[in-house]
């Protein structure tokens, strides 16, 4: 009796017409090595973002058998593409009348999209969009970026430059759209991620930094809410209650 060995069958991943969101990319998760594609790592990047997005340490943290370079390559181009997502959730409050200049924290950013970078000051949806173009034509130059499988030397400085200016823009929406970023932050985690990567590869540099964390940001408003209950006169309820009648 001779025994046969089954192949393993393949993974078909389709996206169909008229299929709901919530049951698309449904097919099973496949390891690195399985992936063959000259496109494995972000396939296999997107995979683990799809898993479970707020699992950012297992995300960002390095696969085996893939150069750290290529890694940080692929997390840049991917949040490249989510950030658009933000963009279109921003452009009905960010508005040239209302955020007529890129400002985030205190400061004021020219936008190195056009010629005199020293006296043009674009209104902030426009800094975003032109940086986030930047952004994608750069990496999408092949004489930086000729192969998704290796990164040239000379290649990396822009990575520094690249996850400076993008985080201008989370820190612009943050700071001046609070509502709309942290929305989008709770579908994709994307702010903590791209963070952890900056921190894990030193894509900026900590002085730079100037959205609080989660616990900071809790902290302050616990603080906040303490010196306020503070102030309150004892009697506050039934006053309230009074001027309700």
């Amino acid at each position: 009796m001779t025994e046969t060995t089954e192949t393993p069958k393949a993974v078909l991943r389709r996206l169909y017409p008229g299929k709901r969101l919530e049951d698309s990319f449904q097919w099973p998760i496949e390891s690195l090595d399985t992936l063959e594609s000259a496109f494995n790592v972000q396939e296999y990047l997107q995979q683990l973002i799809r898993k479970d997005y707020n699992d950012v340490h297992h995300i960002v943290e390095l696969p085996d058998n893939v150069d750290d370079e290529v890694w940080q390559y692929e997390h840049l181009r991917q949040v490249c593409l989510e950030l658009s997502l933000l963009v279109v959730a921003l452009e009905s409050e960010c508005t040239k009348q209302n955020c007529p200049e890129m400002k985030a924290d205190g400061w004021l950013y020219l936008c190195a999209a056009h010629p005199a970078t020293q006296s043009v000051h674009c209104p902030a949806i426009d800094y975003i969009i032109h940086t986030l173009d930047g952004a994608t034509i750069l990496l999408n130059n092949s004489k930086y970026f000729p192969s998704r499988i290796s990164v040239p030397e000379p290649s990396l400085k822009h990575f520094q430059s690249i996850a400076r200016r993008l985080y201008r823009i989370f820190a612009h929406a943050y700071f001046h759209h609070r509502e709309i970023y942290e929305s989008f932050e709770n579908e994709t985690s994307l702010y903590a991620r791209f963070l952890l990567l900056s921190q894990t590869y030193g894509l900026i540099p900590s002085s730079l930094v100037s959205i609080p964390d989660k616990e900071e940001s809790n902290a302050n408003d616990n603080e906040e809410d303490n010196d306020y209950n503070r102030n309150i006169p004892h009697n506050a309820s039934a006053i309230l209650l009074s001027q309700g009648s």
